[in-house]
């Protein structure tokens, strides 16, 4: 484990959310793997990320088994909120609005995640 930022901290240990439209890897196009900020945990492929408009990172799906799903019935909704299967860490909230193919969009806090540029292939 890491040592976190008072943001990833809030984040991360207390369920926080970040501003929207701050975060640093909200309009990162580049190719990799999104992972856990507290423990490296692979999350998200890049080839899953999209622009929902919402303001924070967007992904129609997760690496499988890297996160898992919760009931979230804080602040008088019922969301469903996405942890890292690793360390428990707070990613974000996931909601059934998103694109084809999986109609998901996880919806995760940028300080969550750190990021793994892909390896360029050697020709």
């Amino acid at each position: 484990m890491k040592k976190l930022t008072k943001e990833q901290h809030h984040i991360l240990k207390e369920k926080g959310t970040e501003i929207p439209f701050t975060g640093k890897l909200l309009k990162n196009k580049e190719k990799g793997m999104y992972i856990c900020a507290n423990c490296g945990n692979k999350l998200f492929s890049s080839k899953t990320k999209f622009d929902s408009g919402t303001g924070w990172p967007s992904f129609y799906d997760a690496d499988k088994n890297t996160v898992k799903l919760k009931e979230d019935n804080s602040l008088l909704m019922k969301r469903t909120e996405v942890v890292c299967s690793k360390c428990g860490g707070h990613l974000g909230h996931m909601f059934d609005d998103g694109p084809k193919p999986t109609g998901k969009r996880y919806c995760i806090n940028s300080a969550a995640l750190d990021f793994k540029k892909e390896k360029k292939k050697k020709s």
